[in-house]
């Protein structure tokens, strides 16, 4: 498939090795990302980047250095994977000569709930390493226990944690939570969406001070 605009690699720094996948999440600032909180590795976030729309390591859209990360306390205290979720603010960048945010540049997918009864959602995604083209899939959602799950062929591995599932212009999960987001590559499971996901956004767009995350855990795989 081709890129998605809003969606590309996170990066370990400006290395060329990406570990992780995130989205463009609508904001009042314009300038937040969506991930899976275990994507950060420990610490602010501070210095990773964020390469949207790319393309076996192009840079259509420009590459975008987070500034803060914003989590849960109860991922922060005890990786809880209810709230396997982060936010990360990202600097502006220069784009065509112009100090932009990186929502102006891309667009934005709106966070919302997700509802009892989810749909069809896409979950474009990026497997770790270096390059790498972008691959979706398109299926059903349903739930085990609390959390999103869908089922897919297959492809789903390290590196595709924080991809978006995506219904319509909406962000409703990300892949993580459960077993860090599956065990197998053809399941793929979400934290759930609700109102304190919704209350993380808006802390992260107040301008509040970011957060400290803790080192990944067990996936239990």
């Amino acid at each position: 498939m081709g890129s998605v605009p809003t969606t590309g690699p996170l990066y370990i720094g400006t290395s060329t090795i990406h570990i992780c996948t995130a989205s463009v999440v609508s904001s009042p600032t314009q300038n937040l990302v969506i991930t899976a909180a275990h994507c950060v590795f420990g610490g602010s976030g501070r210095g990773m980047t964020f390469v949207p729309g790319s393309v076996n390591g192009s840079e259509p859209y420009g590459r975008w250095t987070v500034v803060a990360a914003y989590a849960d306390p109860a991922w922060i205290h005890h990786h809880d994977p209810l709230v396997d979720i982060a936010i990360l603010k990202v600097a502006p960048d220069q784009i065509f000569g112009a100090s932009l945010q990186v929502q102006q540049v891309t667009g934005g997918n709106k966070l919302i709930a997700a509802p009892a009864t989810i749909g069809q959602v896409q979950l474009p995604a990026y497997a770790a390493g270096v390059g790498g083209w972008p691959f979706s899939c398109l299926a059903t959602a349903h739930r085990t226990g609390r959390y999103p799950t869908v089922t897919c062929s297959g492809g789903y591995v390290l590196g595709t944690s924080g991809a978006p599932f995506i219904q319509g212009s909406n962000v409703l999960g990300v892949i993580g939570g459960l077993q860090g987001g599956g065990c197998l590559p053809t399941t793929e499971y979400s934290s759930p969406f609700n109102a304190a996901t919704i209350a993380l956004l808006n802390r992260a767009a107040s301008g509040a001070a970011g957060d400290t995350l803790p080192a990944a855990g067990s996936d239990g795989c």
